[in-house]
């Protein structure tokens, strides 16, 4: 294993670690176009933007599954949970994986089981078999455990400096785009018939496999037979050393999610119920008012980090400040809807400076052959934040309304207080491989 330095991979100080010989090759053969690039970048979006998809574009059908199927809404919930829940027990042994074969090993095979997996669901839905769509639902988990996560590593072994961050603050925005189209795309498909979602999931699947096989050429990694014995006690140490920052800056971007989800998940409910009664495509647009300010927010951020570890830290700490700050409003003016959509739009914006600091802090934080592990536990704090946001929001809007957002807001300041004692990149990033 190559020497893992202390903190953020510090070299000499305000320098951190210099990228292995491998990397550099990787580097000068990367293509020098704008128009290259920017496929690139749209390949590895795709990504996220399909493992959004697959999960978010069934949440509107899920009433109709109910009925159509006889099942309960306990059961109806499954399909997602379970998927939830199984990506994210999946997620380390793919980034295992990603480290010890390569990227593209793991994600194309990946995509491929999301998608025929996939109709596989709708042939279930098809048939009225809850125990056949269910199954399926599984394996689309344990198939996009090896999608988003390893392609951020994928970022981090390929790009450097400014372009990585760049690509992260994309694949990002990507996410939070998936998040604003796929349950207006759900409701739109639901038109034709129910389980039409089920069965067009895998199209965009296939399309996302196809650009990352034919436009993304994957770096050269150093060949090396690491037992497991040996790559478990390497990632041991490594946590030894950096976990203090590594650590905080996992929970920061987690709770992140969980309060930015959690906080939609409330304001689609309050959107249905009486009086306003806004559902369907309506309400997937009122939405995507928050969603939008993530996207591009982040997008931004990713575009103008680089390698300033002074602005990386700065925007962390303005983001869950914001955060912080517009969900005590929230809790004390949630009765006025236009308000509530504004305060929770600012939280997102909020959110959209914090995660592609992190994403970049991460990924860099690292060398190659230990990334993808990396990558995918921070993913799997991230995956599970999304899972469970919403039915302990649910319980606490159950109580009270300002509970719920004073408590959010109160873990924002938590996250803020982690980010400012514990993660201190140097003023100049340098070079994050």
């Amino acid at each position: 294993m190559e020497k893992i330095k202390s903190g953020f991979g510090l070299s000499k100080p305000g320098k951190l670690r210099t990228q292995s010989t491998n990397e550099q090759q990787d580097k000068k053969k990367q293509s020098g176009g704008s128009g290259a690039k920017w496929r690139e970048y749209i390949a590895l979006a795709s990504v996220p933007l399909v493992l959004v998809l697959g999960n978010s574009m069934l949440v509107p059908i899920l009433p109709e599954m109910e009925r159509k199927m006889g099942i309960s809404g306990f059961q109806a919930s499954m399909v997602i949970t379970l998927f939830s829940v199984a990506a994210g027990l999946i997620i380390p042994i793919a980034g295992y994986l990603s480290d010890r074969f390569s990227r593209k090993a793991v994600i194309l095979p990946s995509l491929a089981l999301y998608g025929i997996a996939g109709i596989v669901a709708g042939i279930g839905a098809l048939m009225n078999s809850y125990g056949l769509l269910i199954a399926s639902r599984a394996f689309q988990g344990i198939g996009a455990a090896g999608t988003s996560p390893i392609a951020m590593a994928l970022v981090g072994d390929k790009y450097k400096d400014g372009a990585e961050s760049e690509a992260l603050g994309l694949i990002e925005a990507s996410n939070g785009a998936g998040k604003v189209v796929s349950p207006i795309i759900g409701s739109l498909l639901a038109l034709i018939v129910w389980y039409a979602p089920l069965f067009a999931f895998p199209v965009f699947c296939a399309g996302s496999f196809l650009a990352m096989m034919l436009l993304i050429k994957e770096p050269e990694a150093e060949k090396k037979n690491t037992s497991v014995k040996q790559y478990v006690a390497d990632i041991v140490k490594l946590f030894k050393e950096k976990g203090r920052w590594l650590i905080s800056a996992f929970l920061a971007g987690s709770l992140g999610l969980f309060i930015l989800f959690g906080v939609l998940f409330r304001l689609s409910d309050v959107l249905e119920k009486a009086p306003y009664n806004i559902d369907g495509v309506a309400k997937g647009g009122v939405l995507a008012i928050p969603l939008l300010g993530l996207v591009v927010t982040a997008f931004l951020t990713g575009r103008h980090i680089k390698s300033n570890g002074v602005l990386m830290r700065r925007l962390m700490v303005i983001g869950l400040a914001l955060m912080g700050a517009s969900l005590v409003a929230a809790a004390l003016l949630y009765r006025n809807l236009y308000a509530l959509i504004g305060f929770v739009t600012l939280s997102s914006v909020g959110t959209g400076l914090l995660l592609p600091c992190l994403n970049t802090l991460i990924t860099g934080a690292v060398d190659r052959a230990h990334r993808g592990m990396i990558t995918s536990l921070y993913s799997s704090l991230r995956f599970f934040g999304v899972a469970f946001g919403p039915p302990l929001f649910g319980w606490m809007a159950a109580r009270s309304d300002m509970l719920l957002y004073f408590v959010v807001a109160g873990l924002s300041f938590a996250a803020l207080a982690l980010v400012a004692l514990f993660v201190h990149p140097p003023k100049k990033a340098g070079d994050t491989g």
